[in-house]
């Protein structure tokens, strides 16, 4: 039997492919090695360019010895033709000669490539303490222009701000700018070797920042960027080495599957934790027993793709400190094994009487006007209607008047949630639903406590433009393992004909807009789809 080999390479489904232009390290634990076992431990496959092969181990860095740039040229036009990466991350750069190589190669594939993004982790020395190279800022000032996202640790950050490593009176956001301000997009400073002079926090937990340029020049770093803020309890381990390594290569390996930066970072260090957590033990037994072999590190060891609500991180942010002390959101009242089932969202008083009869557990009022005079009598007879029929109402963003008519619960998108005043949603008795758009979202929605989360967009929607923001259901499996005990629903381009798969993942409520609104059979429709969800 003869196979067609180009019909068997049409059905695959392909691997996202990075590359990694690292350096060798003989121990085994940095470098190359790490960044080969970290994409295959996240589903991507791994093209390497070695750009030294450096002489290390426990103890000491003996020698540096780079690799010439003609043997990295003729690979990477050995690779563009067959395995164009969708990330590049690159580690060690051995020299000056390097950079320039670098510099040519990448603006040749960002033309051939428009969505090709570069990760940069900035190596200055090794886990020993020797330095790996002496690049600075100013060697680096053609380079970085091309970075999507540098990753130095907090000795890295020094150097490329030009700060004596000694210093301890450093802010970690301020290097971050001036970071920005050399030309990359984004910069995520490591806090894994902050110490307890900055803060008593350092001490206990380790706090990561991103900080994205939102702005066009990077003249306008500061004025237009975005911060986002991990915190985790420090791991003490002695199989450290490579983890820095390591989360350059997760972070590309997740921005190669396609997730935003501030999922890719949130999924980044989780896999970090993860890898940090599966080795405690032995530096917990080394430091009881007093034993020599405390002072050897060994190789990071990665795990697979982060699952457990344990190894993910806080979301630190202004919103989470200012309700931490107010009252908790009502439940929605469900037993054990109850689910809510479907979840018609409709913007009309008209559509709410064809939908009441139907005795859906719960329905969402969205009404898109923002003149009060129009939207508070409707807000009102929408509320006494729900009450009559014994329905969860839902008020989308209007929380005032929710509160005002004694809704059962109010719905804010989470651009909305800083407008909001949480507190006195929650002292009204409502219930709060939350939109979310990846990990991140949710991890600081979840902080909130809400009565329920809602995780789009599934599939693309003729309601809203959610371009980059398409969760699909593999996501929506892996976010659903994040949710504990709060009730997930699932939203966006759900049509009749993928009801039972998204179903299938666990969700406790499935909210459909079109599927109703645009039937041929708009009752019938919902009576059907209500009936696959029992």
């Amino acid at each position: 039997m003869t196979i067609n080999s180009s019909f068997l390479a049409s059905k695959l489904t392909k691997k996202p492919i990075i590359w990694s232009i690292s350096g060798a390290d003989c121990s085994g634990g940095a470098g190359i090695a790490a960044d080969i076992k970290t994409g295959h431990s996240l589903k991507v496959e791994v093209c390497h360019l070695i750009t030294a092969n450096t002489v290390q181990n426990s103890k000491r860095v003996s020698s540096i010895n780079p690799i010439d740039v003609k043997i990295l040229a003729e690979q990477a036009q050995a690779l563009r033709i067959d395995k164009p990466p969708a990330v590049i991350k690159i580690g060690l750069i051995a020299n000056g000669k390097q950079i320039n190589w670098l510099v040519a190669l990448l603006l040749s594939l960002k033309a051939q490539l428009p969505d090709l993004l570069v990760v940069y982790d900035p190596v200055g020395q090794a886990s020993v303490g020797d330095s790996l190279t002496t690049l600075s800022a100013t060697n680096l000032v053609s380079l970085l222009p091309l970075i999507d996202v540098i990753t130095p640790n907090v000795f890295e950050a020094k150097q490329l701000n030009a700060i004596h490593e000694k210093v301890s009176n450093y802010n970690a956001l301020n290097m971050a700018e001036n970071i920005l301000l050399l030309g990359c997009s984004a910069v995520i400073i490591k806090g894994g070797h902050a110490t307890a002079e900055i803060s008593s926090i350092a001490k206990t937990y380790c706090t990561d920042i991103c900080l994205q340029n939102l702005s066009s020049t990077p003249s306008e770093t500061i004025t237009k960027t975005q911060l986002f803020t991990l915190q985790s309890p420090k791991l003490d381990t002695n199989y450290s080495h490579g983890g820095g390594c390591s989360f350059a290569s997760a972070l590309a390996s997740f921005l190669a599957h396609g997730y935003l930066l501030r999922d890719a970072f949130t999924l980044t260090k989780a896999f970090i934790n993860q890898g940090l957590s599966l080795r405690t033990e032995i530096s917990n037994a080394n430091i009881n027993n007093k034993s020599e072999i405390n002072r050897y590190y060994g190789a990071f060891e990665q795990g697979m793709w982060p699952l457990k609500p344990a190894d993910f991180p806080v979301i630190v942010s202004p919103l989470y400190r200012r309700f931490q002390s107010s009252p908790c959101f009502k439940s929605l009242n469900l037993a054990d094994v109850e689910k809510l089932g479907l979840y018609p969202v409709i913007d009309s008083l008209t559509w709410l009487e064809r939908l009441l009869p139907l005795n859906l557990n719960i329905i969402q009022l969205r009404i898109k006007n923002n003149d009060l005079d129009v939207v508070e009598p409707l807000i009102a007879k929408a509320v006494a209607m729900a009450r009559d029929y014994n329905c969860r109402l839902f008020i989308n963003d209007h929380w005032q008047l929710a509160i005002k008519y004694g809704a059962y619960g109010v719905h804010i998108g989470q651009e909305d949630l800083n407008c909001a005043d949480l507190s006195a949603i929650a002292k009204a008795g409502l219930r709060l639903g939350i939109s979310t758009h990846g990990c991140y979202e949710f991890l600081l929605a979840k902080q909130l406590q809400p009565s329920y989360l809602a995780i789009g967009a599934i599939f693309p929607t003729k309601t809203k433009n959610m371009t980059g923001q398409i969760q699909g259901l593999t996501n929506l499996t892996q976010i659903l393992a994040l949710a504990d005990t709060i009730p997930v629903v699932a939203i966006g381009g759900i049509s009749q004909q993928r009801l039972e798969q998204v179903w299938s993942t666990g969700v406790n409520a499935i909210a459909v807009v079109t599927a109703i609104t645009e039937a041929k059979h708009p009752i019938i429709a919902a009576q059907a789809m209500q009936a696959q969800l029992i």
